[in-house]
């Protein structure tokens, strides 16, 4: 019996999802446990494996494309298996289940309003304008283009002989005027024109990069922001870094130290580590610390569960473990969520200062 694929949820936050490429095409084998495609959500790419036996008789989503959750992925089933009638089900019951809004819109009624202006009219309103701006004089070439001119700006240029043709004027609505004769004809040559190429790449947003942007501009906006900025004495951090690095085949950061400070300052300050709902607040009673991670595509926050439970070592031990996964896009959904408190540290990169947005639900980012 055919089976259809669809569209998997792979994240909390995920609403659509990209094909990044197929490992199998219509006809191959299927086993249950196969890697069927790499699937790119808002937070990571991830494998996407079969659930089924049979033969992959249909793929409803290319390489590059997008389709929103639950949307027909692929079918797989006996070779040779019919399977128009389960494909074209799915597809009914989607349009059955959009909800269809009509929006009654007024007519538009048209009035043509037809103005007929008799050639003394149009002299008139010229003869009008001409009186409002008696300092200017339009002088029509043989091309019929008018040009703008300042009477002494005229004179001047019929004594030098200039090509008023040739003067770009700077006056209002480009009206030559006397410095751009004298200027003109002081430099004896037009001015020149660089023409260049414009040349630029256009790169589509990834699944990643527009939940970035959707998300954060959500939290910044939403959520009311303020800074504070204190200093620390690492007098004791240096030391006992020191101490845990002289260790043999031990090896921990700052990062790891401000991360375990962290966890211990939450547990006496339990209101910091809570997490902001549309209907309530939760106070959390676990700690679990999500620590941003730069990626190609963006920014991933990879969490470590229960760091108050950690000690340093193994907080530098995890840190690393979750971090090269993120970049090799083999981080798991639950390991992107549940984050009660974030950190996000530039100061590996000789940042001294800046002010980050809070990752929502969360409460804080430091």
């Amino acid at each position: 019996m055919a089976e259809l694929i669809k569209m998997p949820r792979l994240s909390d936050t995920m609403e659509e999802g990209t094909v990044a490429a197929w490992f199998k095409k219509v006809g191959d084998t299927i086993s249950e446990g196969d890697i069927l495609a790499e699937i790119e959500t808002d937070k990571a790419t991830m494998e996407f494996e079969s659930f089924y036996d049979g033969t992959l008789l249909y793929i409803g989503v290319k390489e590059g494309e997008t389709t929103k959750v639950d949307q027909p992925l692929a079918i797989i089933g006996d070779k040779g298996e019919d399977y128009k009638s389960l494909l074209e089900e799915a597809i009914n019951t989607d349009e059955v289940e959009e909800e269809e809004v009509k929006i009654e819109e007024a007519p538009i009624v048209e009035e043509k309003i037809e103005i007929n202006l008799d050639e003394k009219q149009v002299e008139v309103s010229k003869t009008t304008a001409a009186e409002k701006t008696p300092a200017t004089t339009a002088t029509t070439l043989p091309n019929k283009d008018r040009i703008f001119i300042s009477p002494l700006a005229k004179k001047l240029a019929n004594e030098k002989g200039v090509d008023i043709n040739q003067i770009k004027g700077s006056g209002e609505n480009g009206r030559i005027i006397k410095s751009d004769v004298e200027n003109y004809s002081s430099s004896g040559v037009k001015s020149k024109t660089f023409v260049g190429v414009e040349d630029f790449q256009e790169t589509p947003h990834s699944q990643m990069r527009k939940t970035i942007a959707k998300r954060l501009s959500e939290s910044k906006f939403s959520a009311p922001h303020y800074y504070l900025t204190v200093e620390f004495d690492m007098s004791n951090a240096i030391i006992i870094r020191e101490q845990y690095n002289s260790i043999p085949e031990t090896k921990i950061s700052y990062n790891d130290i401000i991360i375990k400070a962290c966890s211990l300052a939450l547990v006496a300050n339990p209101k910091l580590n809570s997490q902001w709902f549309d209907d309530r607040i939760r106070y959390n009673n676990h700690i679990h610390i999500g620590v941003a991670v730069g990626v190609d595509e963006g920014l991933i926050v990879p969490v470590l569960k229960f760091v108050d439970q950690l000690s340093i070592v193994d907080i530098n031990s995890t840190v690393k473990d979750l971090a090269t996964r993120a970049r090799d896009k083999k981080l798991t959904p639950e390991e992107m969520q549940g984050s009660t408190f974030t950190i996000s540290n530039l100061g590996m990169f000789d940042i001294e200062s800046f002010t980050s947005i809070i990752n929502p639900p969360n409460s804080v980012i430091l």
